[in-house]
């Protein structure tokens, strides 16, 4: 009976850690499975899988009455890494789908309470916006081995401080002619016939708007590369006028 017990704790612990393990390895490239949203829905998949491992492990200890089980807290979890962890496709598959699709929306909860805190601090002043972009990206480039990834990185850097240039040079009240020709300067502001001159309030007010929304995008894939612990630009405690709670940083990194 001794056996069965410590068979049992055994296989649990052993199958606990390793689910915990191959789900974070799961998730990489997504969030973070533990994160607040996410935490529940990821506690709940781990230790179903455990509780699976160790029925599975006693039924063989009880049929070949020897000890195996350990393995089985192995083996078991691992079906955690060819699990698809997103939306369902077909709603029908219910119960077997929910807490695999519930974790995917935790964890696109947490993703964009973690933009949104960083989103907000910057949009209060567009020079902000255009300085974040350039923080963010220089925390990560040097750690970022994909030339593909860092070279779409930079674009938006670069589309996000070139608009926020512009919209500086219309605060200074700049001339029409310096103006057309810094809107020459970059393809993300050549369409002239977009960004009419006739209305220049507006014009700053929408490339200012734009560049939140590249930066938005920005921040979500440097989130998605696994960069969770960045630290919120700016980083002056006035700068962040939002309550003390809504500054927590979701998931490690």
């Amino acid at each position: 009976m001794l056996g069965w017990v410590v068979g049992g704790v055994g296989t649990f612990v052993v199958s606990l850690v390793f689910a915990c393990l191959f789900l974070q390895m799961r998730c990489r490239g997504i969030g973070p499975p533990f994160g607040p949203h996410a935490k529940p829905w990821a506690i709940f998949i781990a230790v179903a899988t455990a509780v699976a491992s160790t029925g599975l492990g006693l039924l063989i200890l009880a049929a070949s009455h020897q000890a195996p089980a350990a393995y089985v807290g192995i083996v078991v979890p691992g079906g955690l890494w060819l699990t698809r962890v997103g939306p369902p496709d077909r709603p029908r598959a219910g119960w077997l789908t929910r807490p695999l699709s519930g974790l995917y929306d935790g964890m696109g909860e947490d993703m964009q309470a973690w933009c949104d805190i960083r989103h907000r601090a910057a949009a209060q002043e567009p020079q902000w916006i255009s300085d974040a972009a350039t923080y963010y990206y220089d925390q990560v480039r040097v750690r970022i081995k994909d030339q593909r990834v860092l070279e779409e990185l930079c674009d938006w850097r670069d589309s996000i401080k070139h608009k926020i240039s512009i919209v500086r040079l219309i605060h200074l009240d700049t001339t029409l002619a310096r103006l057309r020709e810094a809107l020459q300067n970059h393809s993300c502001t050549r369409n002239v016939r977009r960004y009419a001159d006739d209305d220049l309030p507006r014009l700053a007010r929408r490339l200012e708007s734009d560049a939140l929304n590249e930066l938005n995008l920005f921040l979500a894939a440097v989130y998605r590369l696994g960069y969770h612990k960045l630290l919120i630009y700016p980083f002056r405690p006035s700068a962040h006028r939002t309550p003390r709670a809504s500054t927590y940083d979701p998931g490690p990194a």
